[in-house]
């Protein structure tokens, strides 16, 4: 058994080749071999997002604060809101985080292929991302 406590593992900055905008990650798990889960809270400011991106074995997100939008490729853009969950399934192209005007902080969990978690791609545009601003809920 192995106990990581509250605060004893530094925030990162999310890299900007990853993230548009301010993001803040704290690593929750990161299991040792043979398992194969990764786990962290992510927290995007008003504005910050994702680049596009796929994970070789899906992801679960689960919102726990704020209010934020998350896309798949070729679907509308979604608001996600605290309690909800959103599985993407392996090799989904999409990307997610918080509207302009809201932060979001979710958690996010994912597995490694082959010591891979996640494929980073392009950056979402601004009119991609401001697209969600008009999409009805």
């Amino acid at each position: 058994m192995e106990i990581k406590r509250a605060g004893s593992q530094a925030s990162a900055i999310g890299p900007a080749e990853w993230f548009t905008g301010d993001v803040r990650i704290d690593w929750q798990a990161q299991a040792p071999e043979p398992a194969r889960v990764s786990c962290a809270s992510v927290t995007f400011e008003p504005g910050a997002r994702t680049a596009w991106h796929t994970h070789p074995l899906g992801q679960t997100l689960i919102v726990t604060a704020g209010c934020g939008w998350t896309q798949r490729e070729g679907g509308p853009v979604e608001e996600i809101r605290p309690g909800d969950v959103v599985w993407l399934a392996p090799g989904e192209k999409h990307w997610h985080g918080a509207t302009p005007a809201t932060g979001l902080t979710h958690i996010a969990i994912q597995e490694k292929l082959d010591g891979k978690t996640v494929d980073w791609m392009e950056h979402v545009t601004a009119e991609q991302y401001l697209s969600g601003s008009k999409s009805p809920r």
